[in-house]
């Protein structure tokens, strides 16, 4: 009987040095894959031609925004969306804007912020009414060159209002007082601690009345002859209305969708798209680059009231 021969086999197990080879060339080739799709992104839009760029206002109007934590995208203040829309006008490949608006409105001094940007865009731009749009945001929108709303959004509201608590009553059953030492008698105007005079509310009426008639004459301005005079004076008590009671008044230019703004701007922008599938579409965040664990969404798009000063509302 002839002997057999054993056979040994021996399992190759892969070096610490292979593995950390490995790493660093997969490393190495993500960020070689990054640095490609920004090389190509800048030379791309001359070869493409231009674009619609689309931002969204999708939150309260407010000077101080609020940086993102763990769970929420935070919010951006308005120098920051200012800044944004600002910068659209160095963008060659950019033809036209369109704005999409959902927002009930804010800070008087975030909203003239954002309006002066948005009134200082050089190229052709029209604003979009998703779902709200009133207040300081159809203030801001008033500064584009066409308002197109959903036939059921909420726009209009134009006023101003201050809110002031005055807890003097709830403080006396809990027991708390309070000694004020002021230099001037109106200098602990809106305390929640004691009854506004009659002098006071006048004060803060007079800056409301400012405001809101500065308000009213830039809309009036903006809107010029599109507007319904006669019916325009009776709306600016605050009240809300839908896309289409605004048309019939002369705020918007007309109802539709999102879609339509898209093919205005286009046009405007002397595009002369046959149909809404011949625009190229370029979004652009109204904000920088969202950086919470569950917002990765605004990553990959970039890869493709807190006090007592008057509020427009």
């Amino acid at each position: 009987m002839e002997p057999q021969s054993e056979i040994r086999r021996r399992s190759v197990k892969p070096s610490g040095g292979l593995i950390l080879g490995t790493g660093l060339l997969l490393i190495l080739a993500f960020v070689a894959l990054i640095a490609l799709f920004f090389i190509v992104s800048a030379f791309t839009p001359s070869m493409l031609g231009k674009c619609v760029a689309v931002m969204e206002i999708n939150q309260p109007l407010v000077t101080e925004g609020a940086s993102p934590s763990l769970l929420t995208s935070g919010i951006a203040g308005s120098e920051e969306i200012a800044n944004n829309i600002d910068r659209l006008n160095k963008r060659d490949d950019v033809g036209a804007v369109v704005i999409v608006f959902n927002s009930g409105g804010g800070s008087v001094v975030a909203t003239r912020e954002i309006y002066d940007s948005v009134k200082a865009l050089n190229k052709p731009k029209v604003a979009y009414f998703r779902e709200v749009a009133a207040s300081g945001a159809y203030y801001i929108a008033t500064g584009t060159d066409y308002i197109v709303s959903n036939p059921n959004a909420l726009t209009g509201s134009i006023g101003v209002i201050t809110t002031i608590a005055e807890m003097q009553d709830l403080f006396e059953k809990i027991g708390i007082n309070t000694t004020v030492i002021k230099s001037g008698k109106f200098k602990d105007i809106g305390s929640p601690y004691r009854e506004m005079t009659p002098e006071e509310q006048q004060l803060l009426q007079a800056v409301n009345e400012e405001v809101y008639n500065e308000f009213k004459s830039i809309v009036v301005e903006n809107r010029g002859s599109k507007l319904d005079m006669s019916k325009f004076e009776n709306i600016t008590d605050g009240r809300i209305m839908t896309g289409r009671q605004a048309l019939k008044v002369g705020l918007v230019d007309q109802t539709g969708t999102k879609k339509d703004a898209i093919m205005k701007a286009a046009q405007l922008a002397g595009m002369n798209p046959t149909s809404y599938d011949d625009v190229r579409v370029c979004v652009v965040p109204s904000a920088g680059t969202d950086s919470s664990l569950f917002g990765l969404d605004s990553l990959i798009k970039t890869i493709e009231m807190k006090s007592n000063l008057p509020t427009i509302k």
